[in-house]
């Protein structure tokens, strides 16, 4: 795998009444690292305006190293669709990397009042 758009440490703020971290949090890191990757397409201000699918495929514990990958999927005019794929590394076992969770994002370039403009140019 390439290098993540963004790697972080969830701490036991980050737990909910079962002891794992709340899908809430995650979706927020997976927003982070999608506009990353969308400012890879230009110096333009993005914002979210789909999400999707949210797949979590296993919960995330606290002291987990989580990775966010990132990849474009699609370059419209002025929107770019991004896949995020999570990966949590065990912190009881630094030799375990498990897919976590997996979405699709789409974000749109806005201008100074906030209305959509091209990618380009």
């Amino acid at each position: 795998m390439s290098e993540p758009a963004i790697r972080v440490i969830l701490l036991p703020r980050d737990t909910n009444a079962q002891g794992s971290i709340f899908g809430g949090v995650i979706l927020s890191h997976i927003d982070l690292a999608g506009v990353t990757e969308a400012r890879k397409h230009a110096a333009k201000r993005f914002v979210t305006v789909a999400i999707k699918e949210v797949v979590f495929k296993e919960p995330v514990y606290v002291g987990d190293t989580v990775s966010f990958y990132t990849r474009t999927l699609k370059v419209g005019s002025t929107s770019v669709t991004i896949k995020v794929d999570v990966e949590a590394q065990r912190w009881s076992d630094p030799g375990q990397h498990v897919p976590v969770t997996e979405a699709e994002i789409v974000f749109v370039a806005v201008d100074k009042d906030g209305r959509p403009t091209p990618i380009k140019g």
